[in-house]
């Protein structure tokens, strides 16, 4: 997601303020305007707005599913489920940060937010995000333990760990830096994109921008490649542990538990990037980049309830006891 945001900016589909901006506007900004639809992608509204209506409640009702089973079955009360729970809840808050505004903006073109609500925007997404992607480092480390050290897991993997780990997921991604960004004057205050994202909306200062665009480029690759490579290393050692395994069947159970993770993993990192590389290949219109952001934004968040539910006995199993008591 991040990687697409950074195509987004050097296609320089997002532009800066006119050079003739005066000293006299700067700091007079008190609401911004969204002008994705002034691009073109206007004609995409109603099929966006049909698609948001359906997804967004299903996002939230399948997070929420998901969290109301690890907090009410004692079963689920592991690391996994744990870590899985905030996941849960952070897809529910990056979506929410961002898509109700859109649904206005597409059914009543409510295209105004106000300069205190956009950098609110601005933060939650991004933090949130960042915070998901420090999270499924944690995650793959656990499964590291689960599979390479067994014997030593509830001892490695204990609920003081366990919190600390959440905690530290949490810390890192909070601590993502665009609140600096609320400093800058500008000029303008039309932003080229469908919500408040720190390219567009730093492109619109008068000054300078490169520090804070570098600043935000710093943040998006430590926020996705430290944690990748925690990922990479985890699983290069799951692997390895996993093929030493002599029999077949032990080795589809070892992979089985871990295999859900993986799959958000890929979804979370691997198509991204990919889109990112294409575009350093294909003449990519800026509407594409910018169509595909926007998509991106939700479709990823939508995947994490339905692979663990299709995808793991236990939350299946803790799901069917729900819907016993539920409706008994």
């Amino acid at each position: 997601m991040l990687l697409i945001k950074l195509s987004i900016w050097e296609n320089n589909c997002i532009s800066s303020p006119d050079d003739s901006c005066l000293q006299d506007n700067l700091n007079v900004v008190t609401e911004f305007l969204f002008i994705g639809g002034e691009s073109g992608l206007n004609k995409f509204y109603p099929a966006l707005a049909i698609l948001l209506l359906v997804v967004y409640p299903m996002i939230l009702i399948g997070n929420l599913i998901i969290f109301t089973l690890v907090v009410t079955d004692p079963k689920l009360h592991t690391a996994m489920y744990i870590f899985l729970s905030n996941l849960s809840l952070i897809d529910i808050g990056i979506t929410t940060s961002v898509l109700p505004k859109m649904i206005s903006v597409c059914l009543w073109n409510d295209v105004t937010i106000s300069y205190s609500a956009c950098f609110i925007q601005m933060y939650v997404h991004l933090s949130l995000e960042s915070t998901e992607s420090f999270l499924l480092c944690v995650m793959a480390y656990d499964r590291y333990v689960a599979i390479c050290h067994p014997l030593r897991y509830n001892t490695i993997i204990n609920k003081k760990a366990c919190f600390l780990l959440a905690t530290a997921a949490w810390t890192c991604g909070l601590s993502y830096a665009v609140i600096s960004a609320s400093q800058l004057p500008f000029c303008s205050n039309k932003i080229n994109f469908w919500f408040c994202d720190h390219p567009p909306v730093v492109s619109l200062s008068c000054l300078d921008t490169t520090f804070f665009m570098n600043v935000g480029i710093i943040c998006a690759f430590i926020s996705l490649y430290f944690p990748f490579t925690v990922i990479i290393w985890s699983y290069s050692r799951i692997i390895v542990a996993i093929s030493k395994i002599s029999s077949s069947e032990g080795r589809r159970k070892a992979f089985s538990t871990c295999s859900s993770h993986l799959t958000i993993v890929l979804i979370f990192y691997i198509a991204p990037s990919c889109i990112y590389i294409s575009t350093k290949f294909k003449n990519v219109h800026c509407n594409v980049l910018i169509l595909i952001s926007v998509l991106n934004c939700f479709l990823t968040n939508s995947m994490n309830p339905i692979v663990y539910s299709f995808r793991n006995k236990e939350i299946k199993a803790a799901l069917r006891k729900l819907s016993t008591i539920t409706f008994s």
